[in-house]
């Protein structure tokens, strides 16, 4: 997994604001740190980074399941492109059909913008109310809807008709170097009442038929890939459709559920049942060009507790109203004042099939930042005898060490294992083994202080391992020729540790295992996050995916060393598994899978089962398990990604395991 610095000190505010009761509803559960100097009284909404830039060790990733919820994959603080005139009455002319310019009117003061309150958010730090234009124009691409951000509960209600005279800001979540799109605002409104008891304007019902299936145009190459100077085409494109509604009163019925509630009280559904759908509910990312337009992101502007608790597959029910609202955290998003009911998919977690005496099974798992303090021992415990039955060779990712995010120097990790192990056993499971190779301390990524490593449990009643001295955490493991076969110069060993590519990252670890007399060799790889990268709604089009070239290094020396394997021993049995942190259609796969040495095992899945992860409504593969042309000749291989987690709002871990059973 992976999380950024940003993050953990968000959750530590979110902690301290929880205990200080400003913790009413949704939006203040999303706190930043800081508050960068800015041309507007603005503070940071709850629903969105803050108004600083983000934190500049961003792409220093970790992941903390008690500490901080995960928001990565696809993502990354980008949203949408600068509003245009938002109704004729904001006092500067309205967009211009064909062109897609900055607000020229940015910075400067409106006065006497009439209109009727749709909505009010009065909690947390960003306090306000949505305006809209009570008799819109007929410019299908400019919203009549506006935030109005007052920074103290606001005095009006829903159906209130009022006049604002204020300034606009294009506000932009993370600054303007994060690339993210501009969110448009009134600020130090003087507001007005004219009336109360108005009709609020009847919603604009978001569905198949009214969503593009096409997400954005490609960027301008002369402005570095931006999209803001393009024709704004809501017609056309699921990005340009979304930002004509900004600020608006939205609906969506009936939606299905495809991201399960997360801490923060937030979900995700799908205005297209028919988008992509995955096999239990959820809607299948399958290629970069397939960003699923129908995701739309729900929050509600009641209270938390009232939030319903939603696993994918879920129905909201009836209709499900309220403002169209922007931010960091997923981009568009509809912030409900009216949440349709929960009715249960019947989501279920997944067994997979126990392999036979003959089969080696092979699991990978990341168990997302385990320590000694955690409280999840007995659930993966339960998740690895019972729903992967027992594998008998487990690669866990994120293991941290002893004292977990206490960055005291400690990197020993026998105690996060052996813990686990016990629970195993306790949970009926075998007496699993097991061998890691302690990294440099606060050298390997992740958490500071928590040291995450890759590490092997087997069963030594179904399998051996065969150490060989000498690997440490800065020695290279090689590949050497015995008896007309290949073996590992060390076993355990890191796999070129003082390369480049790992810079701050987790060094892949290799093992020699036996089985039934057969050798197989197993790499545990947990790549590079996708920490960085820009989002599906960045203003950038396509989003670059910066992270992609330490990645696409360190793929290149996951597959040399394959090659040195198998370049000893062409029929060689070799696994390289773990979080890829990247997609099975991705470069990175391509690259790891390079002329043959490997492939991607979860391709042998249909395409509506291949996710292992599900991040703002798209269900993806992040971790994998590739093999040699020896095991995939193999007739009988048998993969199963098992779903326990990712599609579940009480989830252990945001990963789900990954089996494969094979003849050697």
């Amino acid at each position: 997994m992976a999380e950024t610095l940003t993050t953990h000190r968000r959750r530590q505010e979110i902690d301290a604001r929880r205990s200080s009761g400003d913790n009413c509803s949704l939006g203040s559960t999303r706190v930043t740190e800081g508050h960068e100097s800015h041309t507007l009284p603005f503070h940071p909404r709850p629903g969105a980074q803050s108004r600083p830039r983000r934190d500049p060790l961003a792409e220093q990733v970790f992941s903390a399941p008690r500490r901080a919820h995960r928001r990565r994959r696809l993502r990354r603080g980008v949203r949408r492109r600068p509003h245009l005139a938002r109704a004729r009455r904001l006092g500067a002319r309205p967009r211009h059909p064909g062109h897609h310019p900055d607000i020229p009117f940015a910075g400067q003061k409106v006065t006497d913008v009439p209109g009727i309150v749709t909505a009010t958010r009065t909690y947390g730090s960003s306090k306000g109310f949505w305006l809209q234009d009570a008799t819109p124009d007929d410019n299908p691409a400019t919203s009549e809807g506006v935030f109005v951000f007052t920074s103290s509960t606001p005095k009006v209600a829903a159906g209130d008709s009022v006049t604002v005279t204020g300034t606009v800001s294009e506000y932009i979540p993370g600054g303007a170097s994060s690339g993210n799109q501009s969110l448009t605002e009134i600020t130090k409104p003087t507001v007005t009442a004219v009336s109360t008891g108005n009709a609020v304007p009847a919603p604009v019902v978001v569905d198949e038929d009214s969503v593009p299936d096409a997400y954005a145009p490609a960027g301008d190459t002369a402005a570095a890939g931006s999209v803001n100077g393009l024709t704004l085409d809501p017609a056309k494109y699921a990005l340009d459709y979304y930002e004509s509604l900004e600020g608006m009163n939205v609906q969506v019925a009936d939606a299905r559920v495809v991201t399960a509630t997360d801490p923060y009280s937030e979900l995700w559904v799908t205005a297209k049942p028919h988008e992509h759908p995955s096999r239990r509910g959820g809607t299948v990312y399958g290629s970069y060009d397939s960003q699923n337009t129908g995701r739309l992101q729900i929050q509600s502007l009641g209270s938390t507790a009232d939030f319903p608790k939603a696993n994918v597959g879920d129905t909201l029910e009836g209709t499900t109203t309220g403002p169209l609202d922007f931010n960091q955290y997923g981009g568009y998003t509809l912030v409900a004042s009216e949440l349709g009911t929960l009715r249960s998919g019947g989501l279920e977690r997944e067994t997979t099939q126990k392999q036979s005496g003959r089969e080696l099974a092979v699991a990978t798992y990341n168990v997302e930042n385990l320590d000694p303090s955690d409280a999840t021992f007995d659930q993966h415990a339960a998740a690895i005898v019972h729903n992967l039955q027992s594998p008998d060779i487990v690669s866990l990712e994120e293991i941290q060490d002893n004292n977990g995010a206490k960055d005291d120097g400690t990197v020993d990790a026998s105690q996060t294992v052996n813990k686990l192990i016990d629970a195993i056993v306790a949970a009926g499971g075998p007496k699993y083994d097991w061998r890691s190779i302690d990294p440099v301390n606060d050298q390997d990524g992740g958490e500071p202080g928590g040291n995450i490593r890759q590490a092997f449990l087997f069963n030594p009643e179904r399998v051996s391992f065969v150490d060989r001295a000498g690997g440490d955490s800065t020695t290279a493991v090689g590949v050497t020729k015995a008896q007309g076969k290949a073996r590992l110069t060390v076993s355990p060993g890191r796999i070129a540790p003082a390369d480049a590519a790992w810079a701050n990252s987790r060094k892949p670890l290799a093992g020699e295992f036996v089985f039934h007399g057969k050798t197989v060799f197993v790499i545990a790889n947990h790549l590079n996050s996708k920490g960085g990268d820009q989002g599906l709604t960045s203003q950038y089009q396509p989003p670059v995916r910066s992270s992609e070239i330490q990645r696409h290094a360190q793929a290149t020396v996951v597959n040399g060393f394959v090659k040195d394997i198998l370049a000893v021993q062409k029929n060689a049995d070799v696994i390289a598994l773990g979080d890829m942190n990247d997609f099975e259609f991705s470069g990175t796969t391509r690259i790891l899978e390079g002329d043959g040495e490997l492939w991607s095992a979860i391709k042998s899945l249909p395409r509506s089962e291949r996710y292992t992860y599900d991040y703002q409504g798209n269900q993806q593969v992040l971790d994998q398990i590739l093999v040699s042309p020896a095991i995939r000749r193999d007739c009988g291989l048998e993969y199963d990604s098992v779903h326990v987690n990712s599609e579940f709002n009480d989830q252990i871990s945001d990963h789900d395991p990954q089996v494969l059973r094979f003849r050697p």
